[in-house]
């Protein structure tokens, strides 16, 4: 990438196509998921290495615990290894982990893993990585709105200042760049508020097969937008 293209600071990603990828490759939808969670750290290291400040991919929804049970426990089994794998190497490049979502309703190996993956890189300065995992931007939003309640925030002083406090990404810039993965176009209930002036950018190659070059495409695409956040 030219140091002459213009990068998004912060860009997002809905990782669609796992199981589509599994049903082609005459694979079980678990075995999907797995290539997926593989993909993960080569992306996130070419984001970094394009001096990208912030990446966010969102891995499970609210709605993902619908999905059969035996889908559910191995993705979180899948999550907890990829701790466990890939962290130590993404923090000797620097990235800071973060994690979105409702983590009290995790499964105990699944918090640990994640607190375990937090302590470790909190320090980090030169990117930060976060998680989507349990997350819904609908409930975020929520979320929000009762501890502006449960704080007794006057009414009269909240603004959207105030309000991304309460958000999940609160230490978080919005997305300026916002990629769909899988063919589909739509967001699935993400990053609703932080998105409100993101570029988009939807293709139909499949998750696992999202390669440096594709990721490559998306910020070149990025770098043609003109970005006037309602104005002339």
């Amino acid at each position: 990438m030219e140091k002459t293209v213009l990068l998004p600071n912060h860009v997002a990603i809905i990782m669609d196509g796992n199981g589509r990828w599994a049903e082609q490759h005459g694979l079980p939808r678990l075995e999907g998921h797995r290539a997926g969670v593989e993909n993960i750290r080569p992306i996130i290291e070419y984001f970094n290495e394009q001096q990208i400040k912030y990446a966010t991919l969102y891995a499970f929804s609210t709605e993902n615990w619908e999905r059969p049970e035996e889908e559910v426990a191995g993705l979180l089994d899948l999550l907890e290894k990829a701790i466990d794998r890939e962290v130590p190497e993404l923090h000797k490049r620097g990235v800071r982990i973060s994690h979105l979502g409702r983590f009290e309703e995790l499964p105990p190996n699944t918090q640990l893993a994640i607190n375990k993956a937090l302590k470790l890189t909190k320090n980090n300065t030169r990117m930060t990585f976060s998680f989507a995992f349990n997350y819904g931007g609908r409930i975020e939003i929520l979320d929000a709105v009762r501890h502006i309640i449960a704080d007794s925030v006057p009414p009269e002083i909240i603004d959207e200042n105030l309000f991304n406090r309460y958000l999940y990404t609160a230490d978080l810039p919005d997305v300026d760049l916002l990629i769909r993965t899988g063919g589909e176009l739509r967001t699935s209930n993400f990053m609703m508020w932080q998105t409100a002036y993101s570029e988009y950018y939807f293709t139909d190659t499949l998750w696992p097969d999202f390669t440096k070059k594709e990721a490559k495409k998306a910020l070149i695409a990025y770098s043609r937008r003109q970005r006037r956040f309602g104005g002339l």
